[in-house]
């Protein structure tokens, strides 16, 4: 787990925002890209914060999965 709080939900409200205006035809195909980010935010894993070390996440959200 290497997302958390604020940018947890911003990732889940943008996926949802990209993926329904793609889903609508409004913004085209390149809107599926907003799956990335949803998925990201609802898994709480982001393999690109894996791989440079980063997270979000304070150590009691890492413990207790707030």
């Amino acid at each position: 787990m290497n997302v958390c709080g604020l940018d947890r939900w911003l990732r889940i409200l943008v996926g949802i925002i990209l993926v329904g205006l793609a889903a609508a035809g409004a913004i085209g195909v390149w809107g599926w890209i907003g799956l990335i980010p949803l998925l990201t935010g609802l898994f709480r894993w982001c393999p690109l914060y894996a791989i440079f070390g980063f997270q979000t996440c304070g150590l009691a959200e890492q413990k207790y999965g707030s």
